[in-house]
């Protein structure tokens, strides 16, 4: 594993969209824009998990589909190594498929079913004409569902979906992902529609993966206690904003923004003897379309200063990589 190595990047990365709203008791409506993703700079290494953490609604699937390609950027750069994926053509966009790959949050709900397994493996083998023939196609379908903990393979290439459990069919949907050997994934919510008690074994699954292959990985989730079981490095995202990104245990030891910190305190911990001093953030999340002025998070924040309410923050390097976007820490705010 070559942690230098960068796989996938974001510059300035911004995604814009038009939706129509009523202002106030007005009955008619007007075109509004809404920043869902608002210049992130993100990236992922070889052999490296990113995890992307943050409430609903605050950019963490929109920027997920900007990467690979499902929706095009409003604004900056998405980089494949050293190339720009931002604006591909329908050719470039089918070689870029089989690069990147996507494991959805309802495993039930991503396999076709009327496909067999075989099927569901093989389908993207024959699509990018990876394999001499049918045979060699089912070789290989059948070793990725071995890897991904589906023994003996035999056993399930001729069921369908619903004959398998929800952990079974999440595996299915891991294979499938894993089969064109891609060079990144991106899995949105992967163990949220799945028992608590297989879930540590889908997460350990993904990270070997991960590891062993070499990938580039970004798993999206709301809950910062399994993205600190599973990522190397940490983006914490509120309304369309990366406010805080480092190093993962650096960010649970040492966190910086008062938004991870409120992340943190909701998560449950098993130490009776931990304290947290920071009160708990109250209200939601603002309107996307009509966001604060300055900093996005001072309505709810505790420690709201004047120059949050006025001015953006910038952000602050606070060593080995660990980033912070907070007038805290910032020179403006002090």
């Amino acid at each position: 594993m070559d942690n230098n190595v960068r796989v996938i990047e974001t510059k300035n990365l911004r995604k814009e969209f038009n939706v129509k709203v009523k202002r106030d008791d007005s009955k008619v409506k007007e075109v509004a824009t809404l920043k869902a993703v608002d210049g992130i700079n993100i990236y992922v290494n070889q052999g490296e998990t990113l995890g992307v953490v943050g409430e609903s609604g605050c950019g963490k699937t929109t920027t997920a589909k900007l990467l690979l390609g499902l929706h095009t950027p409003t604004g900056g750069k998405i980089l494949l190594g050293d190339n720009d994926i931002s604006h591909l053509t329908k050719k470039e966009m089918k070689h870029f498929r089989r690069r990147a790959q996507m494991i959805f949050q309802d495993p039930y709900e991503s396999l076709n079913p009327r496909f067999k397994i075989k099927d569901t493996i093989m389908e993207p083998l024959e699509i990018h004409g990876i394999g001499i023939n049918k045979e060699e196609r089912y070789q290989m379908a059948k070793k990725i569902l071995e890897e991904s903990g589906l023994k003996p393979a035999d056993q399930f290439m001729e069921r369908f979906p619903h004959e398998m459990s929800g952990g079974q069919r999440q595996r299915v949907a891991i294979a499938r992902a894993l089969v064109l050997s891609p060079d990144f994934i991106i899995a949105d919510e992967p163990v949220s529609m799945l028992d608590v008690s297989i879930r540590a074994g889908i997460l350990k699954l993904l990270r070997n993966m991960i590891t062993t292959r070499n990938l580039a990985g970004i798993i999206i989730s709301h809950d910062i206690s399994l993205i600190r079981y599973i990522s190397d490095r940490t983006a914490v995202m509120y309304l369309g904003k990366v406010v805080e990104q480092g190093n993962t245990e650096e960010i649970i030891e040492k966190r910086y923004h008062p938004y991870t910190e409120a992340l943190l305190e909701a998560a449950p911990n098993p130490d009776p003897e931990l304290k947290f001093s920071l009160k708990k953030i109250t209200g939601e999340a603002p309107n996307p379309v009509d966001l604060p002025t300055g900093c996005r998070f001072h309505p709810r924040c505790p420690k709201c200063m004047d120059i949050c309410k006025r001015m953006e923050p910038r952000e602050v390097d606070m060593g080995n990589g660990h980033r912070v976007l907070c007038h805290l820490y910032s020179e403006d705010g002090e």
